[in-house]
């Protein structure tokens, strides 16, 4: 089951992208809006950002998923992969998907050592249309739930002038495991993805990221 989760839900990220140029376009402040999930989490956005929730991946993807797959538990975890909330915001463009896998229907417990693999393949899903560079990585924990977060520098090919930040933020829950992406166009919006309030098996959180995520460095 690896990286399937993260690769797939990167890979609807460049198709909106194409051609966007980010600008600055500073905003004021917006009320919350809290989108909650049956597997025991919810993650909130600001009203300006354009939210839909419970997207099916589109077929095709999908069966290219699965002609990418190299075992019968990522087939299984391709199958079982939800996507929970795609956001975007604009301008400069930006999106954050957030996309789950449930232990019910994958047959096992997603645990703590599972989740570099969900996020660290998100790289390879996104060459064939971005230069990344400068990637840090780090671990934190919000109440009892610990998590494994990604950033990297993303510049479009042939665009050298349409920079994004991409992360990658990944938690266990008791029902299965969830991963929050962010394709930030500038430092407002990465900022808006990491300050979302969440809740995690009823624990609640004021920020998805806090301001020490990285000081702490994944085991090797």
């Amino acid at each position: 089951m690896k990286s399937t989760m993260v690769v797939a839900c990167f890979a609807l990220f460049a198709p909106a992208l194409f051609g966007q140029q980010p600008a600055p376009s500073p905003a004021p402040a917006q009320p919350q809006q809290v989108h909650a999930n049956s597997l025991g989490f919810s993650y909130s956005l600001p009203a300006d950002w354009d939210v839909s929730e419970n997207n099916p991946s589109p077929a095709e993807v999908r069966e290219q998923w699965q002609k990418a797959a190299t075992s019968d538990a990522e087939k299984r975890g391709i199958n079982c992969i939800q996507t929970a909330l795609t956001a975007k915001h604009a301008p400069p463009v930006s999106m954050v998907v957030v996309v789950a896998l449930p232990s019910d229907c994958l047959g096992s417990q997603v645990t703590e050592k599972d989740l570099p693999g969900f996020g660290q393949s998100a790289s390879e899903s996104l060459t064939q249309t971005f230069e990344l560079s400068g990637s840090v990585y780090g671990t934190y924990t919000l109440g009892v739930h610990n998590f494994w977060i990604e950033r990297t520098r993303a510049v479009l090919q042939g665009q050298p002038e349409v920079q994004y930040t991409v992360e990658t933020v990944c938690t266990a829950i008791k029902k299965g495991a969830v991963c929050w992406m962010a394709l930030a166009g500038d430092d407002a919006a990465l900022a808006t993805f990491e300050h979302g309030a969440v809740t995690l098996d009823g624990d609640a959180q004021p920020a998805l990221v806090p301001t020490t995520a990285f000081e702490k460095q994944p085991l090797p």
